[in-house]
C-alpha cells in the first residue's frame, strides 16, 4: 500500500477480503508508534484502492465523493496536528495525538449560552438533580434537594407571569435596579406577605449568581437588591397544651394517631419533618452508662446532633413503635392532621397574628387577612415546625442555657435560633419576675 511520504497516515480496510461493506480504518504513524482511529465509513472491498488508499471511481461506489473528500481532510488535519505539537514542542504520544485527533473528528458542538434570566433558570432547574449545592458548607457535596427544586419552579413562574406585564426584556445583563423595583411591586400588588417576596428575591439573586459563576453574563447589580424581611409572629405550644395532645385517646383512628405521636416526638426532640418523618432505628444510640440518645445528620443543613431520649413521652412512643416511628406522610397532609388534633385537644385560645401583606399591615382573621380582628383559634396555626418551636421555648422557660438548646436544635447562630423563642408578654413578665424576685442570701456568722 502506497503512502505519501510527508503523510502521517494511511487508510486499510478492516476486513479486504470481505464480501459486505468493511470499515474504514486510519493508521497514524510517529516515532515508530502507531495508531488506529476510526473514520466512521464503510466500504466494498471490491470498491476499494488499496494502493492509493481511496474508494475507487466507480459508478456501484455512490458515495465514493464524500467518502475521498473525508479522507483527504481528514489526512491534512492530522498531518497539521502532529506538525503543532512538534513546532510546540509537546511530545508525542499516544495520548496527545489521539486527544487531538479526536477533538477533530469528535468537534464539541457549541451550545447558546442562555441570553434571558427565564431561560437561564429554566437550563439551571433541568441540572438541578445532578448539580451540587452552592454555597452551604454545611451541605457540601450534596445534590440540590427535590424540595429546593420545587421552590425554584414558583419562582420561575412567577418570573414568567411577570415577564408578560413588564415592558423590557428580561436579559440577564437587564436585571438591575429597574428590574428590582419592578418585580417587587408587581409582587406586592398580588397581596404577597413581605417574606414572601423576600424568597422570590432571594431566589433570583441566587439564579443570577449562578450565571455569573456559569459565564453567562457579568451582570452583578443583583449583589445590591435587598432582602426585606420581618420577624414572624409563629406560634408555639406550652407544654400543658402538649399533654392534651399526648393524652388523646385516637385509638380508633390510626390516622391522627400516628400523626400525633409523630408531632409529640418532635416536641421533646426539636427535630424537623424531614428527620422525624425518616428516623431510622440505627439512630438511637447508647452511651457506656446505658443511656439512650438520638444521633443523626440533620437532613436541612447536614449538621449532626445529638439528643439525650429523657421526657416520658419520647421512650414510651419508642418503645410503641419498637423504635421505629412510623413513617411519614407528605407535610401538607400531616399539616392537615393536625390542625384537626388541636381542634380536637381544644387548643383554641384566639392568637393575633400580625403580617405585612401587599405593603399594608394587617391581622389574620378567620375569613383571611384584614386591618381589625379577633384572631382566630390557635389550633389553625399548628403545623409540623410548631413542635420544634415549642420545644426550644419550653426548653427556654425552664431555664436551660441558650448555648445548649441550640447544640440541641442544630442552630449555629443565636440570631436565627431566638427567633424560635415564642413567648407572649405575660410570659415575659413572669420570667422577668422570676429573676427580678427576691432570693435567699446565705449569711455568714
Amino acid at each position: 500500500m502506497a503512502r505519501a511520504a510527508n503523510s502521517p497516515i494511511s487508510y486499510v480496510l478492516r476486513d479486504p477480503a470481505g464480501k459486505t461493506p468493511t470499515p474504514i480504518i486510519g493508521l497514524v504513524r510517529f516515532n515508530n508508534e502507531r495508531l488506529k482511529i476510526a473514520t466512521g465509513f464503510k466500504v466494498k472491498p471490491s470498491h476499494w484502492n488499496a494502493d492509493k488508499g481511496r474508494v475507487k471511481n466507480v459508478v456501484e461506489a455512490v458515495d465514493k465523493d464524500e467518502i475521498n473528500g473525508f479522507l483527504e481532510r481528514t489526512e491534512k488535519a492530522v498531518g497539521g496536528i502532529i506538525t503543532d505539537l512538534k513546532a510546540n514542542l509537546i511530545p508525542l504520544s499516544k495520548e496527545t495525538v489521539k486527544e487531538r485527533i479526536d477533538a477533530y473528528l469528535n468537534p464539541s458542538v457549541e451550545v447558546e449560552k442562555p441570553k434571558t434570566l427565564l431561560d437561564f433558570v429554566g437550563w439551571y432547574i433541568d441540572t438541578c438533580p445532578t448539580r451540587l449545592v452552592r454555597g452551604s458548607k454545611a451541605r457540601t457535596g450534596r445534590f440540590i434537594s427535590p424540595d429546593t427544586i420545587r421552590r425554584y419552579k414558583t419562582t420561575l413562574n412567577g418570573l414568567e407571569a411577570f415577564a408578560k406585564t413588564y415592558p423590557r426584556p428580561l436579559l440577564l445583563d437587564n436585571i438591575d435596579a429597574a428590574f428590582y423595583k419592578a418585580f417587587t411591586a408587581w409582587l406586592t400588588a398580588k397581596d404577597y406577605a413581605t417574606n414572601n417576596v423576600s424568597k422570590y428575591i432571594e431566589n433570583v439573586k441566587g439564579f443570577m449568581s449562578a450565571a455569573v459563576d456559569e459565564g453567562f453574563t457579568t451582570n452583578m447589580a443583583y449583589r445590591k437588591f435587598a432582602n426585606l424581611r420581618e420577624d414572624a409572629e409563629n406560634i408555639y405550644l406550652t407544654e400543658n397544651e402538649l399533654s392534651r395532645i399526648y393524652e388523646l385517646d385516637l385509638s380508633k383512628n390510626a390516622r391522627l394517631e400516628k400523626v400525633r405521636d409523630l408531632f409529640i416526638f418532635a416536641a421533646w426532640t426539636s427535630l424537623r419533618f424531614s428527620d422525624f418523618s425518616t428516623l431510622q432505628p440505627e439512630h438511637i444510640k447508647a452511651d457506656e452508662n446505658g443511656n439512650q440518645y438520638l444521633d443523626l445528620r440533620q437532613r436541612k443543613t447536614g449538621g449532626r446532633v445529638q439528643i439525650p431520649i429523657v421526657h416520658e413521652a419520647i421512650t414510651e412512643l419508642l418503645n410503641k413503635y419498637n423504635n421505629c416511628l412510623p413513617a411519614g406522610i407528605s407535610n401538607q397532609r400531616t399539616n392537615d392532621y393536625l390542625k384537626e388534633i388541636c381542634q380536637l385537644a381544644e387548643i383554641n385560645d384566639r392568637i393575633l397574628k400580625h403580617v405585612t401583606k401587599g405593603g399594608k399591615a394587617v391581622v389574620k382573621t378567620s375569613d383571611g387577612w384584614g386591618k381589625m380582628s379577633s384572631g382566630v383559634e390557635k389550633w389553625t396555626l399548628v403545623t409540623t415546625h410548631t413542635g420544634r418551636r415549642s420545644f426550644a421555648t419550653n426548653m427556654f422557660k425552664r431555664g436551660m442555657p441558650t448555648v445548649l438548646i441550640m447544640k440541641l436544635t442544630g442552630h449555629k447562630k443565636e440570631s436565627e435560633f431566638l427567633k424560635y423563642i415564642k413567648i407572649d408578654a405575660a410570659e415575659t413578665l413572669d420570667l422577668m419576675r422570676q429573676y427580678l424576685g427576691p432570693r435567699s442570701i446565705t449569711k455568714i456568722a
